[in-house]
């Protein structure tokens, strides 16, 4: 069993940065794809970026490409996501994932396929 803990999120205006932690216990994940999510008030659940096990391969929504920055540290079991130039429509609460596949070279970008899921952290852009 795989325990995901998100961290960093917080209050910030538009233009701004935050970096999201997703901490990982119960077992490893260093063989894992994983990915972050967010949900906003009202809305689904949506995609925002995903890696592979290694971090050899990510990917990104088109409304976050070239903002945000998704990365592994495997020796620590941590996620992270770099979030730049934040805008108040990216406002949600966000999400970390892991597949519980190891190794595989299919990186999941649908909710559906990532099994163990954090308790989110908010993030609120103010314009």
């Amino acid at each position: 069993q795989v325990q995901l803990v998100e961290s960093g999120g917080g209050l910030v205006q538009a233009g701004d940065s935050l970096r999201l932690s997703c901490a990982a216990s119960g077992r490893t994940t260093s063989g894992n794809a994983m990915g972050w999510f967010r949900q906003a008030p009202g809305k689904e659940r949506e995609f925002v970026a995903a890696i592979s096990w290694n971090g050899a391969r990510t990917y990104y929504s088109d409304s976050v490409k070239g903002r945000f920055t998704i990365s592994i540290d495997n020796a620590k079991n941590t996620l992270y996501l770099r979030m730049n130039s934040l805008k108040p429509e990216d406002t949600a609460v966000y999400y970390c994932a892991a597949d519980q596949t190891y190794y595989s070279d299919y990186v999941p970008l649908s909710r559906a396929r990532y099994d163990y899921w954090g308790q989110g952290t908010q993030v609120t852009v103010s314009s």
